[in-house]
């Protein structure tokens, strides 16, 4: 399963306290700042192309003599929907206009709807409330031109100055959600009721189709669609900001993705528990904003993809992709049930992930393979320098197998933490990479044995590398635990070395032992007891040079040596210098051979020697030399060669040769044996192979 990779744990710091955590107080998170919020809205007013309000416009001549006749004061605004009273029911009885929109205007007496002059004001001081006069205002310039008999100049001029309260108001609730946690909720509100009432509208005049008219269509207004443009700049704004100076080490990008990712996070959790209770359902607040950042980051993402960038930069890159924005962004706790319905998407196009992932890999591969060859190359020196291989638990240790098992999980780890199917076409790579550096490993050791046996701490050297494939093998088996997933090639170069290793430090030993096995031949068996204790004392007093191995490796050294011991007695047997014409003398000599193999087994079982398919050799050889009966000697023959497949005609003529009373036929006889299948399987290790005889 994968492991998500938390924003902290990919900063490799643990960040400030709160750094990821949305604050508990009613802290400011400007979504834009305020200047740019006035040139946003003063960009959306020249949208409309309507005349500003004008104070000192001029009525009509026929209102400007009533005007005179009455000494009213002003000739300004107050005066300019006047005309919309004309044909009205008494003060007292309101208009269907005015019963239909929101009448909660201070502005006019009640009863009468407040002038251009009066909602102007209102709409420059940030009284909302003036949003139903208006919109009553516009209704009845509606009725007047379907009523008639108002001229086609007069209702455009009436209706340009309708829109340019429209403008104001459009200003003041888009200017108040344009940084919505600034304003206090109940204002906020009246922004959204406005918005909402202004849609409503919309839908309504889409529904009811172009009417023919005199005056200019207004409607779809698309107040909606304006907002959810100013939550994209806001996002923009927002991601945009510089980062703020982080710890050292990180690159520029990083330092970049790390703003942004915080950034979306923490402002789409604000979104969800202080926004999207206080708006309409139908706004699908917390989608708007999770495309809006989603597309901005996207956006950025693809630009810096476009680059050549650095190995670091590359992993960071589709980490954030891959891992931490889906799993620790989009899927928090906080946001995962409010953005399940939010088709987002990935921050890149498929194309340019495969592309980043081709590279990250290439990149990857390349480094592990040269860090471990720095690592084998630091160690080979040491070796040829004959610097002391550390101790540790008693056991000669290098740091070698350390290193390279690091360097291959830390590329591992890389991978899996981008996906888990970038992490299974990793291991297979450095499955490969692997293999190789094993060869590389064993040449490098090889070239060391030839070269240096005359190194004060050659032995210990050798010792310390043998133990390494201890590591390197509990490694393999946990990384790859099936055998299919474990190629042979793989483990056949440690097998080498540690074979090669364990042959280098018995050698001398060895060449101990062989002048003592000829006594055998030498004195004719005439003392093999004798000869074969003295053999068994000198490999005792030797065996504490080889405590420094790890405990596996000691007992397969012992399993060498028990081979060494077995096979070294059937070639003194099987020298042809020995024959034994009597019965009596055959039994005498198997019961030596008896007495031998006892010891030889006794002595390398207690040293932990595993080879009990060693224990059958001798003593089936001793029952061959005393049986007399030509049949029961087949029978021997047969048994024996089903335990010990290399057995050959060659060994058992030499065995044969001991019994100096077979006729010639008997002895061909016996040997047909051999000749006829006997179910023997092929030998797993190897002992009569190794036996030459003449």
């Amino acid at each position: 399963m994968l492991k998500t990779m938390t924003l902290q744990g990919f900063t490799g710091q643990q960040p400030a306290p709160g750094v990821l955590d949305l604050p508990r107080s009613p802290q400011k998170l400007p979504f834009t700042s305020e200047a740019e919020s006035e040139a946003s809205m003063s960009e959306a007013s020249s949208e409309d192309l309507v005349p500003p309000l004008e104070a000192d416009e001029a009525p009509d001549r026929d209102e400007e003599e009533a005007a005179k006749k009455k000494k009213k004061k002003s000739k300004g605004l107050a005066n300019m929907f006047s005309v919309f009273t004309k044909g009205r029911k008494k003060k007292s009885q309101p208009s269907s206009a005015e019963t239909e929109g929101d009448s909660e205007s201070q502005s006019g007496p009640a009863g009468r709807l407040p002038t251009v002059e009066e909602l102007k004001a209102d709409l420059e001081h940030g009284r909302l409330e003036a949003a139903g006069p208006l919109l009553a205002l516009e209704r009845e310039l509606q009725a007047a031109m379907a009523a008639g008999g108002m001229n086609e100049e007069e209702l455009l001029r009436r209706q340009s100055k309708v829109e340019a309260l429209y403008v104001l108001l459009r200003d003041q609730v888009l200017g108040l959600l344009r940084r919505p946690l600034e304003v206090a909720p109940e204002r906020l509100r009246q922004a959204l009721a406005v918005l909402a009432e202004q849609e409503r509208e919309d839908r309504a005049a889409a529904a009811a189709g172009p009417a023919p008219s005199a005056l200019a269509a207004t409607r779809p207004r698309r107040w909606l669609q304006l907002w959810r443009r100013g939550v994209a700049q806001a996002a923009k704004e927002r991601l945009d900001q510089r980062p703020a100076a982080a710890a050292e080490g990180r690159t520029e990008a990083e330092r970049a993705f790390l703003h942004m990712g915080r950034t979306v996070k923490e402002d789409l959790e604000a979104v969800v528990e202080r926004l999207k209770p206080l708006f309409p359902a139908e706004f699908a607040v917390v989608a708007a904003y999770a495309e809006s950042y989603h597309e901005h980051f996207a956006a950025q993402l693809a630009d810096l993809a476009q680059f050549e960038l650095s190995e670091r930069d590359t992993y960071v890159l589709l980490v954030w992709v891959q891992n931490l924005y889906p799993n620790d962004v989009i899927n928090s706790p906080k946001l995962a049930g409010e953005l399940q319905g939010v088709r987002l998407g990935s921050l890149l196009s498929p194309k340019q992930i495969r592309l980043l992932e081709a590279t990250f890999l290439s990149n990857q591969v390349a480094s592990v393979k040269e860090l471990m060859a720095r690592a084998l190359e630091l160690e080979s020196q040491r070796w040829t320098q004959d610097v002391a291989p550390q101790r540790l638990d008693g056991r000669c240790h290098s740091e070698l197998a350390i290193d390279v098992i690091q360097i291959i999980s830390q590329g591992q780890a890389k991978a899996e933490s981008i996906t888990l199917d970038l992490g299974a076409q990793m291991k297979h790579m450095l499955l490969v990479e692997l293999a190789a550096f094993l060869k590389s490993y064993q040449r490098a050791f090889d070239e060391f044995l030839e070269r240096s046996k005359q190194l004060r701490n050659y032995r210990a050297n050798v010792i310390a590398n043998i133990n390494n494939c201890l590591s390197f093998r509990m490694f393999v088996d946990q990384k790859w635990q099936t055998p299919q997933d474990l190629p042979s090639h793989l483990l056949s170069p440690l097998e080498e070395l540690k074979s090669r290793g364990v042959d280098t430090l018995l050698q001398s030993l060895f060449g101990v032992l062989k002048p003592l096995f000829k006594r055998f031949t030498q004195t004719r068996w005439a003392a093999p007891a004798q000869t074969l204790e003295e053999i068994i004392s000198v490999v005792g007093e030797r065996l504490p040079e080889f405590s420094e191995l790890q405990d596996c490796f000691r007992e397969e050294l012992m399993e060498v040596v028990h081979l060494h011991l077995v096979k070294e007695y059937i070639v003194r047997l099987s020298k042809r210098r020995l024959v034994l014409k009597t019965a009596e003398q055959q039994q005498q000599l198997a019961g030596h051979i008896l007495a031998d193999a006892e010891l030889i087994q006794r002595f390398c079982t207690q040293n932990g020697s595993p080879a009990t398919w060693l224990h059958r050799a001798l003593p089936m050889l001793a029952e061959i030399i005393r049986l007399q009966d030509p049949s029961a000697i087949k029978i021997e023959v047969a048994t024996f060669a089903t335990w010990y497949p290399d057995f050959s005609k060659g060994h058992l003529s030499a065995v044969l040769a001991i019994k100096g009373n077979l006729s010639s036929s008997e002895f061909r006889a016996i040997r047909s044996i051999l000749d006829i299948h006997t179910g023997a399987r092929e030998p797993s290790k190897s002992l009569f192979s190794l036996i030459k005889v003449g």
